[in-house]
């Protein structure tokens, strides 16, 4: 992409180089790295393009010290650290401080955009703390003024007991979580629940449960897992059909991608877009290069804000690429579908 808004985005780039690799403002993490890099970031990465120059560190994340990761310029504002849901082995972190809040404001919008009421109280039915998403969806019911209910979730404890087999106990803890929030839509009034594509089958198969979100909720956002196309259509046509139904793509790493509007001619009924001003999400083939659009790749993370800086991250997850939508700048991304083994580790969904 060449148009304006990329040369803003490459400009953004050069700006955000000089904020993580000089000695004043940058992390100890990354200028620990910068001998070692072969070339001088500051100097020699200048557009998008150049980002693939950087090792993908993601890995690292795993075992580094949180507090290394935190830009020095920043190291008096008061930071979080949000784990990942550790599909592919032990969990990564991250640091924020102010930046994910921003991007969540953008996202709101966008969500607004495609159906979610501006104003009512929240159901999440998903994993809080240590996992990023809580605060998410915490913050979009405070942007329009809701209360934020919340049901406990180890989603780790669920892909643990499906790797062992134990699936009798990992149904009995789903209906756990569903008997939670049966009890609060049963007394309290839910205008938007997020929740998962796993949870969401498992509220339709609970008759009471599911009268409860139809006659009640005005939205449902699903995120967390990857979803069937016959999955989605069932929950619009045929479960919800008076409900918005909008999808998140998002992780630790990466923030959040809500779909977007639908634009004439959409082949696929969900679309995201990632954040414009701080996340390129490319899709790749086995070499490296952008597939075309209409093609399936790997998702392949570019993330460049002040606080964090995660370039040339390959993501666990395939999706068609999507041209952006009129008047956007970002490619879109379809159909995503989380692969099932990636270097000999088996990846275990269960219910996020």
């Amino acid at each position: 992409m060449s148009d304006a808004k990329d040369t803003a985005f490459d400009a953004h780039i050069r700006t955000l180089m000089a904020w993580h690799f000089e000695e004043e403002t940058g992390s100890p993490f990354w200028l620990d790295k910068r001998a070692g890099l072969g070339f001088d970031p500051v100097t020699e990465v200048v557009s998008a393009a150049d980002l693939t120059r950087f090792p993908d560190v993601s890995a690292e994340l795993r075992t580094v010290p949180a507090r290394a990761l935190i830009p020095r310029a920043l190291a008096d504002l008061p930071f979080r650290v949000y784990d990942s849901g550790g599909t592919t082995g032990s969990p990564k972190r991250i640091v924020d401080s102010a930046a994910r809040s921003r991007m969540l404001a953008w996202a709101r919008e966008r969500l607004l955009a495609v159906g979610v009421p501006a104003e009512g109280d929240w159901l999440h039915l998903a994993p809080s703390g240590p996992h990023v998403i809580g605060f998410d969806v915490a913050r979009y019911a405070a942007l329009g003024g809701g209360i934020f209910y919340t049901v406990d979730l180890d989603p780790r404890w669920v892909k643990r007991l499906l790797a062992e087999g134990r699936s009798d106990e990992a149904d009995a803890y789903v209906q756990h979580l569903l008997d939670q929030a049966e009890t609060i839509l049963e007394t309290q009034d839910v205008a938007v629940l997020n929740s998962t594509p796993p949870l969401l089958e498992a509220i339709c198969a609970r008759p009471r449960l599911h009268k409860l979100v139809r006659t009640q909720v005005r939205a449902i956002i699903w995120a967390g897992t990857s979803i069937s196309a016959e999955s989605l259509r069932q929950l619009n046509e045929v479960f919800f059909p008076d409900t918005a139904i909008i999808g998140i793509y998002g992780n630790s790493l990466m923030g959040v991608a809500p779909q977007r509007p639908a634009a004439a001619g959409d082949a696929y009924p969900c679309v995201f877009e990632a954040h414009p001003r701080t996340t390129r999400l490319q899709l790749v083939d086995e070499a490296g290069d952008l597939v075309p659009y209409g093609a399936r790749g790997r998702v392949r993370l570019h993330l460049i804000a002040e606080e964090m800086f995660l370039p040339n991250v390959l993501e666990r997850d395939s999706a068609v690429r999507i041209e952006p939508s009129a008047g956007g700048h970002v490619d879109g991304l379809a159909d995503v579908q989380t692969f099932r083994a990636l270097d000999d580790v088996r990846i275990i969904e269960g219910v996020y």
